[in-house]
């Protein structure tokens, strides 16, 4: 089928119920399950999805006795398919901004650097100026949190960002540098030793992030730099909640961003070890869809955002 042709099937046939149904077939892989979600019966839901393969003359799922995989050509439906529904949904809370003033909805995910500050404090500036605002934020990898910006599952994606060029339709924003820093818990042994070097930290017990992850393979750098191997066995993690309960009921150490330290050292819960800065301090900013206009309840985050960062800077400044 030319794509002309294409574009008229795909446009005669497909209504927003339809695409509704698609991407919940993709997410549940049950028919049946998606049904129920929709409010419909199994064979209704079963005849959309195989007049809509029949129209376009394509398989969109594999069916087996276990439920459906969608196939090439469903997975590029379904990614599309999200896409035209969040730009209704954005359609939709611009709308609902304008006629209300403060309203609206931000979906923001979130890198472990800007867990313990940046984030929780711009979103309680942006709850006071617009109480109606609603927040849902997603924890993740970099990777992962990617793939869903990219498919507008998420407005905004705010953590540590590659110095790199902007790349995939996505545009980085720095706004502000921050260190990372190695820390165990307050009456580590360690912590008696004074200053230390990181040749002296090489058989010691790790928590270090997934060896995908930029903050991993900058920590690999930093030893392979000094001609150490990089600690073994290290316990890969980027659950902070988890990580915090591991320092503290063992004598293993890790490398956080300065601000997630800050927050604990407060509590006398974790504590800096005397080690110089084994990395650069790395930018710290959101990165953002570049085509796509930003629902307003986004603007306002971002707004607070930059607010925050500004305090942040001015903080290390007096810091370092």
């Amino acid at each position: 089928m030319n794509p002309n042709m294409l574009e008229r099937h795909l446009t005669s046939r497909l209504k927003f119920k339809y695409l509704q149904l698609l991407v919940t077939v993709g997410e549940q892989r049950n028919i049946f399950k998606a049904a129920q979600i929709h409010n419909m019966a199994q064979p209704a839901a079963t005849k959309i999805i195989r007049d809509i393969e029949s129209a376009l003359n394509i398989n969109l799922f594999d069916r087996s006795s276990r439920g459906v995989t969608p196939t090439l050509y469903g997975d590029v439906l379904i990614k599309h398919a999200k896409l035209i529904l969040s730009q209704v949904k954005h359609a939709s809370e611009e709308l609902s901004s304008l006629q209300g003033g403060l309203s609206g909805r931000v979906t923001v995910g979130s890198l472990l650097a800007a867990s313990a500050t940046l984030l929780p404090n711009s979103i309680i500036q942006l709850k006071k100026n617009r109480p109606n605002v609603s927040v849902s934020l997603m924890e993740g990898t970099g990777d992962k949190l990617l793939n869903s910006l990219k498919i507008d599952d998420l407005d905004i994606m705010v953590g540590r960002i590659p110095e790199a060029p902007d790349e995939d339709g996505l545009v980085n924003e720095v706004l502000y540098h921050e260190p990372v820093v190695i820390v165990s818990r307050s009456d580590h042994p360690l912590q008696s030793k004074g200053r230390l070097a990181l040749k002296d930290l090489v058989n010691e017990e790790w928590i270090l992030p997934p060896r995908e992850t930029m903050l991993r393979k900058e920590i690999d750098f930093a030893f392979h730099k000094e001609g150490l191997d990089v600690p073994s066995n290290p316990v890969e993690s980027v659950s902070i909640l988890t990580n915090r309960t591991l320092l503290k009921n063992s004598d293993m150490i890790t490398a956080l961003p300065l601000q997630v330290v800050l927050t604990y050292e407060e509590i006398g819960l974790l504590k800096r070890l005397d080690v110089p800065l084994i990395i650069e301090p790395g930018p710290i900013g959101v990165t953002l869809r570049a085509q796509r206009e930003l629902p307003p309840a986004a603007h306002y985050l971002l707004e607070a955002l930059r607010e925050e960062a500004a305090k942040l800077t001015q903080k290390y400044k007096d810091l370092y």
